[in-house]
């Protein structure tokens, strides 16, 4: 996908080109769910580094658990199948530890690949199972981290520093004149602890550029501070520009003033910011806040299909709402682009009504824009059928029957998503106002995208008379 462009624009780059105009008011390889980036910070793990992440494989093993990882558990928690992950911070110290040749002389340093205070030890002992062999066992707090076997024996330290090269957690520097030291055994030492990089607000800045290259369908940050969420917001708008369709979630704590978080909302005015008002919620016990829920909310986003609505979708584990609004309150800040949290009937927390914060849509949007649904619909239309169409690029001729080919390519995207229940109708011919000539060709893509049913009225109708006169 090449990006967008403006009607009339001649782009110098070759590649497939989108264009988003409104129809008739407000009528209104690209299939991707599950896949959202985290920006976090962590005392252990790659700095600065996008790094792609299973949810079925976890994230502990590369960044732990401390700091501001629970917002990768809260996204994964959501439904997010693909973690882009990446660590924000700069500077910082590596952990470190000596061990000791049989002598009681130090024959080897074991340092943590990664800047972080994260609490190591580590044991060096004897295979209870192979008496030729020698475990070398690290720890974060309890539990085992990481573990290397070596051969036992004359040259132990060097050995184990060779088993190290590989290792993504750990590095080793023998000592000069150790090459053929015996190690001694060690029980759960600890390393001296490391220092956490710091974080300003050019870190976030520099997090956006490493994730820029991957796809995602959502993004959330660690951080609930207003200027940065600008500057996220700032980053999906170049990046769409850019050909790269992705939604941002984010939300303030509730020790902020309730009408300020609102029209805080109310400023982005974009349907690729989505805004989670009263994010102060009970998760099974344990009271979460701010980027937490937002980062719950983006799993969600993220993952769900395009012909579901979450309007009145239940949140698993959210167990109750801190901060309850009233109803008039709740209204207001849905007019003002805000998620809000309620509870239904049987007390379960779920999101009041699944929008995003396009309060006023520009002049090529209509108001489908204002719907998470329609807008993970169309995003989605978006990237299948430029996947296709780039498939074309340089493959056909700017004749009838290679305009006719794109023609039933894309035809056949918009039949596949109206089969799949996404859209109602699709038509793609031939632009009418321009016309095709050298190597461009413009085509038209009539869409209407379907909507759930979110507002039933009912009007119950009673008679006075008993025999149904």
């Amino acid at each position: 996908m090449a990006g967008t462009f403006i009607l009339g624009e001649a782009k110098v780059r070759p590649g497939a080109y989108f264009n988003i105009q409104k129809k008739d008011g407000n009528a209104a390889s690209g299939l991707m769910n599950g896949v959202t980036a985290v920006i976090f910070k962590a005392d252990f793990g790659p700095l600065n580094t996008a790094v792609e992440l299973n949810a079925e494989d976890g994230y502990e093993r590369t960044f732990g658990t401390g700091l501001t990882t629970d917002a990768i558990r809260e996204a994964m928690a959501g439904g997010a199948k693909t973690i882009i992950a990446c660590r924000v911070g700069n500077g910082g110290t590596q952990g470190t530890v000596s061990l000791k040749d049989a002598g009681g002389e130090d024959a080897l340093s074991v340092t943590a690949r990664y800047a972080g205070d994260k609490d190591f030890m580590v044991t060096v002992r004897g295979k209870l199972s192979d008496s030729a062999i020698k475990e070398c066992i690290f720890y974060s707090g309890t539990v085992e981290f990481e573990k290397v076997e070596f051969p036992s024996g004359e040259g132990e330290a060097a050995a184990l520093a060779g088993a190290l090269a590989s290792s993504k957690n750990f590095k080793a520097e023998l000592k000069e004149g150790k090459e053929d030291a015996v190690l001694a055994s060690v029980s759960q030492r600890a390393f001296s602890r490391g220092s956490n990089p710091q974080v300003t607000a050019g870190d976030y800045s520099n997090a956006f550029a490493k994730i820029e290259p991957f796809e995602f369908n959502t993004v959330c940050l660690d951080t609930e501070d207003a200027e940065i969420h600008l500057l996220l917001q700032a980053f999906v708008k170049r990046i769409f520009d850019a050909g790269s369709l992705a939604q941002a979630v984010v939300a303030e704590r509730h020790t902020v003033d309730l009408e300020t978080r609102i029209g805080h909302a109310a400023a982005f005015n974009d349907e690729k910011m989505n805004y989670v008002l009263n994010a102060w919620v009970d998760e099974q016990g344990t009271e979460i806040d701010g980027y937490q829920t937002a980062a719950r909310i983006a799993g969600m986003i993220g993952a769900v299909s395009a012909n579901v609505s979450l309007t009145h979708t239940v949140i698993s584990g959210f167990t109750g709402i801190l901060e309850k609004l009233t109803n008039t309150k709740m209204a207001l800040a849905e007019k003002m682009g805000c998620i809000v949290l309620s509870c239904n009937k049987a007390k379960q927390v779920w999101i009041d009504n699944a929008i995003n914060t396009l309060v006023t849509p520009a002049d090529n949007q209509d108001e489908g824009f204002k719907k998470i649904r329609r807008v993970k619909t169309r995003f989605e239309l978006i990237r299948r059928v430029n996947a296709t169409a780039d498939g074309l690029i340089g493959k056909i001729d700017n004749d009838n029957n290679g305009r006719a080919t794109v023609i039933s390519q894309i035809q056949g995207v918009g039949d596949s998503m109206r089969e799949e229940g996404k859209l109602i109708a699709c038509a793609v011919t031939e632009s009418g106002a321009y016309k095709a000539d050298g190597d461009s060709a413009w085509f038209d893509i009539d869409v209407i995208d379907k909507d759930s049913m979110e507002h039933i009225y009912l009007t119950f109708l009673f008679r006075f008379s008993t025999n149904g006169e």
